[in-house]
C-alpha cells in the first residue's frame, strides 16, 4: 500500500478536468471518496494493479500542472492574502466613525468576494 498525498485531493479540484476522465474518475475515487485500491478495480473492472498504475500516474501530471501553472500556490497566496485584508477590516471597524465602520464592511465584502472568484 502506498500512502496518500492529500495535496492530491487539492491538485484535483484545480486540474482534474484536464486529465482523461477514467484516470480523473479513478484518482477521485481515491482521494475524494476513499476508497481502496481493490474496491476501485472492482467498479472499473481492472486490476488492482492497474489503478494503482492509473493513480500513480496522474498524480505525477498534477504535480507537473501546478509546478508548471501554479495555480493552486496562486490560489493560496490570494486567500491568504485576501483573509488578511478582512482581518485588517474588522480592525478598522471597531471605529467610532460610522464612515469608516462603513469603508470597513465594503473592504471585507470585497475580500470575501476576491476569495469567491476562485
Amino acid at each position: 500500500m502506498f500512502a496518500k498525498d492529500m495535496t492530491v485531493g487539492y491538485l484535483l479540484d484545480f486540474y482534474g478536468e484536464i486529465l482523461s476522465d477514467r484516470a480523473r474518475r479513478i484518482t477521485e475515487q481515491y482521494y475524494c471518496d476513499d476508497l481502496s485500491l481493490s474496491e476501485i478495480a472492482e467498479n472499473e473492472g481492472i486490476s488492482r494493479q492497474g489503478v494503482r498504475h492509473t493513480i500513480k500516474h496522474a498524480e505525477e501530471s498534477l504535480r507537473f500542472y501546478e509546478e508548471k501553472l501554479g495555480l493552486a500556490a496562486h490560489f493560496a497566496d490570494i486567500k491568504e492574502k485576501a483573509e488578511e485584508i478582512g482581518r485588517l477590516a474588522d480592525t478598522l471597524s471597531d471605529s467610532t466613525d460610522p464612515k469608516a465602520t462603513a469603508a470597513a464592511k465594503m473592504i471585507a465584502d470585497a475580500a470575501d468576494g476576491i476569495v469567491s472568484i476562485f
